[in-house]
């Protein structure tokens, strides 16, 4: 299911995916609006699934043909979803009776999504800790910081004070990397693109029709070496794709970057699971190169100023060395 559509429940053993019907399919019947909504499957095999008791309507059996009313709960346990591998060795850097700080690595979701469900970290951190709120967002293949509460009320209160005042990440990108960057301005939907999600970072306000968002970054550079360079992004908003498609808009791609790389084709690839051995090879590295490097917050309770670093990991670092 369409993780923007169907919301993953908190089972740690039973994956449980629920959505409520609003006017958008009301008045369709179940079949139907799965298979036109969903269409990674047929209308055969929704009603096969439906039928075998996968999905449920409001709590019960229904056959595929019934229709939907406004409000309805659509709830569907699947079966065969069988998950990828995924880097499991997260650490724990900093952890007190509310709180934790994560250093997550490449190539792990944070939340479920997808195929994936037992291979993230909410799963793992839900296993280990029982109720955990995770308060920002990484890329699956984006690796480092992030900060977690374990209970519902230290979540609330994370939420509620604000408590993220600077994240810094660190990129490896293609070039050499100048002058610092005041990157203040908006993202935009690429028209060059083929990929729908893909944006591109621009300094004037656009003036065509069109959804955009303000971005704000600062970028600095790190180290030169081997063609490449480490740059340091400071976000101080927090978009989709911000700090990935700022540096592609700049000229400096991000090493391993699938969309926002050398070659966009690689991404279209990837999700026909279509990449080829030489693919792997011209991206030199297996995931995007980058990390959450520093993460700087005001503890929700005691309310000291706290800054808690995780180094670049060996395979990024070893672009720039020149080992890899």
């Amino acid at each position: 299911m369409d993780n923007k559509e169907m919301k993953n429940c908190g089972n740690l053993d039973q994956r449980i995916i629920r959505t409520t019907c609003d006017w958008s399919c009301a008045g369709q019947q179940l079949a139907s609006y799965l298979a036109s909504r969903f269409t990674y499957r047929t209308l055969e095999e929704w009603c096969c699934r439906i039928d075998s008791g996968e999905i449920t309507l409001n709590g019960k059996m229904v056959s595929p043909d019934t229709v939907l009313q406004l409000h309805d709960q659509i709830e569907y346990k699947p079966r065969d979803i069988v998950e990828p591998a995924a880097d499991l060795n997260y650490s724990i850097i900093y952890e007190d009776e509310n709180y934790l700080v994560v250093n997550k690595p490449g190539n792990l979701c944070v939340h479920p999504a997808g195929p994936f469900f037992k291979h993230t970290l909410w799963h793992l951190l839900a296993s280990k800790y029982g109720d955990i709120h995770l308060a920002s967002r990484l890329d699956r293949e984006t690796s480092g910081l992030l900060l977690a509460a374990k209970n519902k009320l230290a979540a609330s209160r994370m939420a509620k004070k604000n408590v993220i005042i600077r994240k810094e990440y660190l990129s490896v990108v293609h070039g050499s990397f100048g002058e610092d960057v005041e990157a203040k301005g908006f993202l935009v939907s690429d028209p060059d693109s083929s990929v729908r999600k893909k944006r591109r970072f621009v300094f004037d306000m656009p003036q065509e029709k069109g959804t955009f968002e303000s971005a704000h970054t600062t970028l600095s550079c790190v180290k030169r070496a081997n063609g490449f360079s480490v740059v340091s992004a400071i976000a101080h908003t927090g978009r989709m794709h911000q700090i990935r498609s700022t540096l592609f808009s700049l000229g400096f791609p991000v090493a391993g970057d699938k969309l926002y790389g050398v070659d966009e084709t690689m991404f279209l690839r990837q999700s026909r699971d279509e990449l080829t051995a030489e693919d792997w090879k011209n991206l030199l590295i297996s995931r995007q190169a980058l990390h959450s490097s520093s993460l700087e917050i005001i503890h929700p309770d005691s309310r000291e100023q706290m800054e808690f670093t995780s180094p670049l990991p060996d395979e990024l670092s070893e672009l720039v060395s020149g080992d890899k």
